[in-house]
């Protein structure tokens, strides 16, 4: 069977799928999940030893097609953080996997003899999210994910902007409290210091007096009434709709997606977001707020998608993404 390798490189764990392209499917029909796994990324033995482990899965998985499904690959499309040249198929810089300016993609290519698309990991969840997840159907839109930090990823008519330099959709270093607390990117005052689901974490940890708590704690703190998780909770909220609103400003995005660890809260998050953001906007028209519908998946979808893409019209949109869960 006609098939594309897809593979979500994490920095703890990599996710894996193989995906059935034969031919577009019927209206409500979806693509065939063919097989699924995961593997350690193994980054405690140095980023050499990462990348090798991406080509060794790879090229198991086209091993694995091959013996299975009647023939290779036809393509791979390949989903890793951190900073990525998509066009130049190079992993430019990632801090949690150590690695810079690695041509993944010429590397994955010689090893498999397929077309090879590369992609950052929020650009090719929301690409997901946008085709096949919360936004299908939404000609533009913005996706979210509040995770360690916060990221963003910009629908336009099917594809994702990557910007001129790869940068786009930052928005976690928006700067929403000036002067405010130190970000890593070297900026003062970063969104994601305020609303990323680390920083709600550590704030409450903090007030709580308990060094294990996380946001997910927090969140419950709230649904239960605390007082102090509700201040914790509506300060992390503020900061995010001032975030959120400069970027609807700017973007004009028609549906916005939250993903992320912190929307697992759903609407003891939801239910005051859209509140905050409805009491910020003028002239704005509203967009619709939903939470990301994929999960963890989104990346392996999407690197599923764009292997599909180098392809041409077939049609992988309507997979059922309850299907794939590597």
């Amino acid at each position: 069977m006609r098939h594309v390798i897809a593979l979500d490189v994490g920095g703890t764990w990599m996710k894996a799928a193989l995906l059935g392209v034969d031919s577009a499917p019927a209206p409500g029909t979806a693509p065939v999940l063919l097989h699924r796994e995961r593997r350690a990324t193994g980054r405690e033995r140095g980023p050499e030893a990462v990348v090798a482990e991406i080509l060794g899965f790879a090229a198991d998985l086209a091993a694995h097609g091959a013996a299975h499904l009647g023939g290779p690959a036809a393509a791979a499309g390949v989903a890793v953080p951190g900073i990525v040249d998509e066009r130049g198929g190079r992993a430019v810089y990632a801090a949690n996997l150590g690695w810079r300016d690695v041509p993944l993609r010429d590397l994955l290519t010689e090893r498999l003899g397929v077309p090879v698309a590369l992609g950052h990991d929020v650009r090719t969840g929301g690409l997901a999210e946008g085709r096949i997840g919360a936004g299908k159907g939404a000609g533009r839109f913005l996706f979210v994910p509040l995770g360690t930090g916060i990221a963003g990823a910009i629908g336009i008519g099917g594809g994702v902007e990557a910007g001129a330099h790869g940068f786009a959709g930052e928005i976690g270093h928006i700067v929403v409290r000036p002067g405010g607390a130190d970000c890593p990117c070297g900026q003062r005052g970063c969104l994601e210091r305020y609303a990323s689901a680390a920083a709600v974490g550590e704030v409450w940890a903090r007030v709580s007096g308990r060094d294990d708590a996380d946001a997910a704690d927090c969140a419950k703190a709230v649904a239960n009434g605390d007082p102090g998780a509700e201040r914790v909770w509506q300060e992390a909220v503020d900061a995010l709709a001032d975030g959120l609103v400069t970027a609807l400003t700017l973007l004009d995005p028609g549906t916005l997606i939250i993903g992320g660890g912190l929307a697992e809260a759903g609407e003891t998050l939801f239910r005051p977001l859209r509140d905050a953001v409805g009491r910020r906007i003028t002239f704005q028209t509203p967009p619709t707020i939903v939470p990301a519908a994929l999960g963890d998946t989104a990346g392996c979808l999407g690197a599923g998608l764009l292997a599909r893409d180098l392809l041409g019209p077939v049609d992988l949109d309507r997979t059922d993404p309850s299907e794939v869960t590597a």
